[in-house]
This record gives structure tokens, C-alpha cells and sequence, in this order.
């Protein structure tokens, strides 16, 4: 008997013990600090954008239109005098959380989905995934374009874009990581004691597959970002006047001949945000990889 409860204690000690070593890995890479970093700043710029802003990010001041970079206007001013560096740090709370809650809900669902088709198998398995194939068959970008167009523009409705055109890509890995998982001895152990599927596949199955959808959910961070952009500059994602990313890009691609600034400063907010995700997905891949264990 007390052997039996060592073992679930002796492998939950072992998970910690990986776990830890990989946090020691990621912190020792400097990159990975760096890119988490530069996402910290953006986070801390977005929300506490009401006080460090110079300016209300809807302001309008026509005598000083299109101003380029100064001392009072860091980052210029747009067509209706509006400062950009205000914008700027108020579009982070649109582009920041559009694509923290689009992989929420690829995330949630894609796990669950996959949790059930790899640990089921079957006929359950082959529906899952051929309505997975079907999603799938659509590039994801054109799928979140086409599921925007058809429910509306708005914040929260990219969000649902985003969410349902990233399950699929969740879906496939955790259901890839159960086959491996499903028959471990762990799983036989709990089956045989009549454990209900819910709870293995809750307490035993998910935790233990969980590791490289760290990795998945970081790059699909940056992925989500940029596509927020994306749909925002076609005009199906957040609508002016409200700042988002995208949205700026779009306003200012007229006058990018004589005011670059415009469309300068969103472009490389932009591609800050999603280089420091990819940055810490790939430190997140190296950190958790056994191979490179030391």
C-alpha cells in the first residue's frame, strides 16, 4: 500500500523537478529575458495608458495635424491632430487583448477537442477530425476573415474570428500528445481502479501534455496580434476611432508619401510585440526540449 502511494508522489516531485529546471534554462537566456521584457512594457504601457499618456487618445487638435515628431508630439500627431504616442499606448489594450482572448478560446476548445478524439479514439476521433480537416482546409487568416465578414465588424467579433480560426492548430498537437500519453502506465494504473474518463482525462491525461502547448500558445500570441492588425486594417476588425494597431496602419497608408511617421510607429509596434512573442516561444521550445537538458 504505501508503495503504490510513493509512486503518484515520486512522479508529481519528478514533474516539479523538470519544470524547475526548465524555468532556470529560460532564465539563463538572455533573449528570452529581452523578449519578455519588451512584452512586459507593452503590457505595462496599455494598462496604466491613462496616466503615463500625454494626451487623451481622442483629442483633436486640427492647427496641429499631421505634426511630425517634436518634443510635445514624441511620435507625430495623425490627419485630425490626434497624438500618436497616446494612441499608440491605448491600441496596445485592443491589439494585447484581442490576442490574449482569440487563443484563450483556441486554446480551450482546441485541448478539449483534442483531449477527446486522442484519448476516445474511433468513430468519436474521426468526427472530431474531419470537422478539424474542414477548418483546416482554409487558410487560417482567410478563415478569420471570412467568419468576421459574416458575424460584423467590432472588437469582440475578431476575437471570435481569431478564437475559432486557431483551434485547429490545438486541436492536432494535444491530440497528437494523447496517442503518446494514452499508453503510458499511469493511465493503465487509473484505468484499472475504474477512474472516470473525465477525471484522467482532467488530472492525468492534460497536465502531462501540456508542456509544448506552452510553446503553441506563445507563438500564437504574436500570430493573433498581427492578424488582429490584419483584420483591423481591412477594416473588419476594431473600428476608429478607437486606436488599435491595424486600424492606425490603415488611416495613415494616404499620406505614407509625406508623413511616414503615420503608419512608421504602428508598424513597429507591431513588429516589437510579435518578434518579443516568437522570442520567447523559441526560448520556451529550447527551456522544455529533454534533449538539451544539462
Amino acid at each position: 500500500m504505501l508503495k503504490s502511494q510513493s509512486k503518484p508522489h515520486s512522479q508529481e516531485q519528478k514533474s516539479h523537478g523538470s519544470m524547475y529546471l526548465a524555468m532556470q534554462r529560460f532564465a539563463r537566456n538572455k533573449s528570452a529575458l529581452a523578449g519578455l521584457s519588451l512584452v512586459l512594457i507593452l503590457v505595462v504601457l496599455a494598462v496604466l495608458a491613462p496616466w503615463l499618456s500625454p494626451y487623451a487618445y481622442e483629442k483633436i487638435d486640427i492647427i496641429n495635424a499631421f505634426a511630425k515628431p517634436s518634443f510635445a508630439h514624441p511620435f507625430g500627431t495623425d490627419d485630425l491632430g490626434r497624438d500618436i504616442l497616446s494612441r499608440m499606448m491605448y491600441g496596445g489594450r485592443y491589439s494585447l487583448s484581442i490576442g490574449i482572448f482569440s487563443v484563450i478560446i483556441s486554446a480551450a476548445f482546441g485541448i478539449f477537442a483534442g483531449s477527446v478524439a486522442g484519448y476516445f479514439g474511433g468513430q468519436i476521433d474521426n468526427i472530431i477530425m474531419r470537422l478539424i480537416d474542414i477548418l483546416q482546409s482554409f487558410p487560417q487568416i482567410l478563415l478569420a476573415i471570412v467568419i468576421s465578414a459574416a458575424l460584423g465588424t467590432g472588437y469582440d467579433k475578431c476575437i471570435i474570428a481569431l478564437g475559432i480560426s486557431g483551434i485547429p492548430v490545438f486541436t492536432r498537437m494535444m491530440r497528437a500528445n494523447i496517442l503518446t500519453i494514452r499508453s503510458m502506465e499511469y493511465i493503465e494504473a487509473a484505468t484499472s481502479i475504474n477512474c472516470r474518463d473525465s477525471r484522467i482525462i482532467m488530472k492525468h491525461v492534460i497536465p502531462n501534455a501540456f508542456s509544448p502547448l506552452i510553446v503553441q500558445i506563445s507563438l500564437s500570441l504574436a500570430y493573433s496580434v498581427l492578424s488582429a492588425a490584419s483584420l483591423s486594417f481591412i477594416g473588419l476588425g476594431v473600428q476608429p476611432p478607437n486606436p488599435e494597431w491595424g486600424a492606425m496602419l490603415s488611416a495613415g497608408r494616404n499620406y505614407i508619401t509625406n508623413y511616414p511617421h503615420m503608419v512608421l510607429f504602428p508598424g513597429l509596434y507591431i513588429m516589437i510585440c510579435v518578434l518579443a512573442f516568437n522570442i520567447i516561444g523559441d526560448a520556451l521550445r529550447d527551456a522544455l526540449d529533454p534533449k538539451l537538458k544539462r
